[in-house]
């Protein structure tokens, strides 16, 4: 046996539906392109230090030679093919809360071949301020470099 809705049901279902549909929609339509969510303030790589924090000039080094992929974060982030040797310099800028529990920077190089003809991972460096403060060699060392910066 088939039931249909009519009457005072059928009315309420679609009264429902149609208020429903009527609070999902905007006042107002945006403009192609214009997101929903407030505009963000300058973006972390081009804004002046934050007050009552320190910035650091760090660097992050690949070694060896060819072509590896490197995964890297601290001063900007990515995970890319690179040309060895390689290297990326970049300033990290503390917050008073990062400069209180750190601020973590690291770099995973991917393999190469080593001098006896085996892969190994692409030695790698991170320095802080000049001085050297994480190494790796790919052999001894597997988990590439980090380091925390205070």
């Amino acid at each position: 046996m088939r039931r249909t809705m009519t009457g005072v049901t059928g009315v309420t279902v679609c009264a429902a539906a149609a208020v429903l549909l009527t609070g999902c929609g905007s006042a107002e339509p945006k403009p192609a392109g214009e997101s929903e969510r407030p505009a963000a303030s300058a973006s972390a790589s081009s804004a002046p230090a934050k007050a009552g924090g320190a910035t650091h000039e760090v660097t992050l080094e690949v070694g060896g030679t060819g072509k590896t992929a490197v995964m890297y974060s601290g001063i900007n982030s990515g995970f890319e093919q690179q040309t060895l040797p390689w290297s990326k310099s970049g300033t990290a800028e503390l917050t008073a809360a990062e400069q209180k529990v750190g601020y973590l920077v690291n770099v995973v190089p991917g393999t190469i071949t080593g001098p006896d003809g085996k892969l190994q991972q692409a030695p790698c460096v991170i320095k802080v301020d000049g001085k050297k403060v994480a190494e790796s060699d790919g052999v001894t060392t597997v988990k590439g470099c980090s380091y925390t910066i205070k």
